[in-house]
């Protein structure tokens, strides 16, 4: 590669070192002209695949008519169309009556929003989060993430947060629900009431640890007792990744706060959004505020994609089919490798295999991206080697990525 101006801080680039030039569908192109399978879909930004040519055409059709692109949080056609699309495709059908704030373009600025609420509305300032989570990076969200080496670099002490074990933790050994339960039933254990819980109903970044319904579920009434907030992280999850709409539509639970992000936009353009229930909507107005909180061409392709994709549950029945495939192949690769493989878990459209000996993850990863395939690692260890493949990926791309994580798994294996 030829020198570069850009900072020691960049990442995907040092495991995909080629220089990307064009993308379409679930493939993106490299200036050589190879084609590569996108098992990755920009951190799950790319639901619906790369320049979706039905929101591509809304989308230039919108800047050809010299349209609003900015506007802070001003009254736009664009907006409104959105709101409206929004609110009868998703939140009206799933019975949720939550009002929507533009908090600014990225994920993590959807959650300092939903921490900064929740404490506004308490008057509490402890936040419950998980071990393996992860939420952003400015410092709000840092504070609730579980990674060591994103905490490190903050340079500042992260505190107003209490950790507790997540699903499945340590084997389960520890149940992070009771021992959340039992210490606020006791006025010694120095634990003091919290604003609120904050959630991913799957770790993506902690490793694809998804939490069971019947847990999540338990969360929610352990909350709604105890006069907890609740927050679900559904920026990486949401979207359809896990099949419905919202991931934690399985455990049949309404949180008090949602977290949306990454594929709302529907085309990879920066847009987030905070939601909840419209009793806690205590802001004054300008009381959080951010420039890039009216991004219109984001409004536009996101308008798109709720009309493209979420007039029925045609996409939400294929990614659940599309699950059990999963589910089975990489089950079968897990077994085949028992030796080097711990696990496969996943659910709807986001999987991860899991090995044995963390480095392993990175030379699958590796192997993959000389045969064609991207897929990234995650986990406490980068010990997991991650697949999201876009939701609109045809089944001959998805068994052409299955195949090539196997022949990739098979070359480390034997070395």
């Amino acid at each position: 590669m030829t020198a570069t101006i850009e900072s020691e801080v960049r990442s995907y680039c040092r495991n995909w070192p080629v220089v990307f030039t064009q993308a379409r569908g679930s493939r993106m192109f490299d200036r050589d002209g190879r084609a590569y399978l996108d098992f990755f879909a920009g951190a799950s930004v790319l639901n619906y695949g790369h320049n979706h040519p039905v929101l591509k055409q809304a989308l230039l059709a919108y800047l050809e008519q010299d349209r609003v692109t900015h506007s802070l949080d001003m009254f736009t056609a664009a907006k409104q169309e959105f709101l409206t699309e929004f609110a009868a495709r998703v939140l009206v059908p799933r019975g949720l009556d939550y009002r929507v704030q533009f908090p600014g373009p990225t994920g993590t600025n959807s959650v300092e929003a939903a921490l900064k609420l929740a404490r506004k509305v308490t008057g509490r300032q402890t936040i419950v989060a998980f071990t393996g989570a992860f939420h952003g990076m400015s410092l709000g969200s840092l504070a609730a993430t579980g990674n060591a080496a994103k905490r490190a670099g903050a340079g500042v002490p992260l505190g107003h947060t209490w950790r507790i074990p997540y699903d499945g933790f340590a084997g389960n050994q520890v149940s992070g629900l009771k021992l959340l339960d039992i210490m606020l039933a006791d006025n010694s254990s120095g634990v003091d009431l919290p604003a609120a819980v904050l959630v991913e109903t799957v770790q993506g970044e902690g490793g694809v640890n998804p939490a069971s319904p019947t847990w999540l579920a338990d969360l929610a009434e352990l909350c709604e007792r105890r006069g907890i907030l609740l927050i679900v992280d559904d920026i990486q999850m949401g979207c359809g990744r896990t099949g419905p709409f919202f991931s934690f539509e399985v455990a049949g639970i309404s949180p008090d706060i949602v977290c949306l992000s990454k594929s709302i936009s529907g085309y990879g353009l920066p847009m987030s959004l905070t939601l909840f229930r419209p009793e806690l909507d205590v802001w004054r107005p300008g009381e959080h505020n951010g420039t890039f909180r009216g991004n219109n061409p984001a409004f536009v392709t996101a308008t798109a994609a709720l009309r493209e994709f979420w007039s029925d549950s045609t996409l939400e029945k294929q990614t659940e089919v599309r699950a059990r495939r999963f589910e089975h192949e990489l089950d079968e690769l897990a077994e085949r490798h028992a030796a080097q493989i711990t696990a496969s878990r996943g659910r709807g459209l986001v999987w991860g295999v899991a090995f044995r000996e963390p480095r392993m993850a990175r030379q699958v990863a590796d192997a993959a991206f000389a045969r064609g395939l991207l897929l990234e690692t995650s986990g406490s260890y980068d010990e997991v080697a991650k697949l999201m493949p876009p939701l609109t990926s045809t089944d001959e791309e998805l068994a052409e990525g299955l195949s090539i994580l196997q022949d990739s798994v098979a070359s480390v294996v034997l070395g």
